[in-house]
């Protein structure tokens, strides 16, 4: 009893150290600022109940993010419960709205265009946009009036490129000092790369991912997805609660310097580490095969493929008595990891021309319940039918204000106490811009039809 009253005193204290430390609540009562909260949220798509279990709620992100890097990590805030403004171009809007087919299509067939990129789709959820050019001094100024509500920004342009607007960090934290203020690039904010404008496949091709992936006697081979950007948001966005953790203590923001080129080789992990204990070159593309473990790769089968990970002796052992060849494990050239490393075209040609007698569905039957890993492998449509995916609620359906019904991939993330997840559709263009402007920075319906007319929102 004792530790649950602390918990709740240390909980509700981190709250209202979050919301106090905006610079133009500060002022206001504390029924002001839940008054505040509530009214943000009550004009958008309906939520679920403002209860308090999703672990950024009243957290305020202004998204000046495009692509994949910068929306997945404010995507990632706007699932834990944070809400998110999306900042975009009045007509192009963000790039990938353009990154299509395929389209969802809209269900009237009213809608100009081909409808909503599945990429844009991806990556924006828990959203709101707000269609507006700050290459105009109005479009500043209403960013400025945001960035005094908001908690965190987040933007991926080339250094630099946002002073001109007064939109950088030096700027900025004069207008609110606790402002959370995260950049993501190429190559950073330093380094002789700075001004170098880079997507995934080019920071993978130099930083070494590139070089390591693929098959082993093929070509160097990008990852299937563009792995480094979402690595990079997934790092930016940790970065970010970390530092509103630190406001609580400090009172004050900072300015978070993100790179695609960092992330990616601080995910080189071991296959970095090594290089640097022993000093030698890597050993370069091992496809689905491991450099120090044997049996550990792909193997066909009648109609596909599938794995085994045999990571120890016993394992070993298990995989010879499933496939009906208990011999192997008594033979001197695999009784040890060691020793299969040494014969590994042998033993793997044994288990390749073995495996290929049975269906992968047969396999799959006679490992279950072995102990052993192993793993088909699956096709995208097979992955999101997956008995488990779908066991895990890993796809949802929701309701998109111009296509209907569509489904997206979840949040991966579970809580015991909270249930982050798709709480609204991806939005349309400037879907929410007279609500931030009418609901959150009081603009009457005249300033909003002249801003409209002047080109600076839509």
């Amino acid at each position: 009893m004792v530790f649950q009253l602390s918990e709740m005193k240390v909980t509700f204290k981190l709250q209202r150290s979050l919301i106090a430390h905006r610079p133009i609540l500060r002022q206001s009562t504390e029924s002001n600022i839940f008054r505040r909260t509530a009214q943000w949220r009550s004009y958008s798509t309906p939520l679920p109940a403002a209860d308090g279990t999703l672990p950024l709620q009243g957290i305020r992100v202004l998204d000046m993010t495009r692509v994949l890097a910068g929306p997945y990590c404010t995507q990632i805030l706007g699932d834990l419960g944070a809400d998110v403004v999306k900042v975009e171009h009045p007509v192009r809007g963000d790039d990938t709205r353009a990154w299509g087919p395929p389209y969802a299509k809209p269900k009237d067939g009213s809608q100009k265009g081909p409808g909503e990129s599945a990429y844009y789709l991806a990556v924006n959820r828990n959203k709101k946009s707000l269609a507006l050019s700050f290459a105009h001094p109005s479009g500043v100024d209403i960013l400025h009036r945001l960035v005094k509500e908001c908690d965190v920004l987040v933007e991926n342009y080339l250094p630099g490129s946002l002073k001109k607007y007064n939109m950088d960090y030096e700027t900025l934290r004069e207008i609110n000092p606790s402002l959370i203020y995260a950049s993501i690039t190429g190559y950073g904010q330093t380094g002789p790369y700075s001004n170098r404008a880079g997507y995934d496949v080019m920071v993978e091709a130099e930083f070494g991912l590139m070089h390591i992936t693929g098959s082993r006697e093929g070509e160097p081979v990008k990852v299937g997805v563009a792995v480094t950007d979402l690595t990079t948001g997934l790092y930016t966005s940790n970065a970010i609660m970390a530092a509103l953790l630190a406001r609580v203590r400090t009172g004050k923001g900072q300015h978070i310097d993100a790179c695609l080129s960092d992330c990616q080789v601080a995910t080189l992990a071991n296959i970095a580490s090594s290089a640097l204990i022993s000093g030698e070159k890597d050993s370069g593309r091992w496809g689905t095969e491991h450099p120090s473990i044997v049996p550990y790769r792909n193997y066909k089968t009648l109609d596909g493929g599938i794995l085994f990970g045999g990571g120890n002796d016993r394992l070993f052992g298990v995989l010879c008595d499933r496939l009906g060849r208990p011999e192997w494990k008594e033979d001197p050239r695999y009784l040890t990891n060691s020793d299969r490393v040494k014969h590994r075209a042998e033993i793997d040609g044994l288990i390749g021309d073995c495996v290929k007698e049975k269906t992968t569905k047969e396999w799959l039957e006679i490992m279950e319940g072995s102990g052993m890993p192993y793993a088909a492998v699956n096709d995208i449509q097979e992955t999101l039918n997956h008995e488990h995916v779908r066991a895990r609620g890993m796809v949802t359906e929701v309701n998109h204000p111009t296509c209907g019904p569509i489904q997206l991939v979840n949040t991966p993330i579970k809580y015991s106490h909270a249930t982050p997840g798709v709480r609204t559709p991806p939005p349309t263009l400037g879907q929410h811009t007279n609500e931030i402007l009418g609901e959150v920075l009081q603009f009457g319906e005249k300033q909003i039809a002249q801003l409209k007319q002047d080109g600076v929102v839509s």
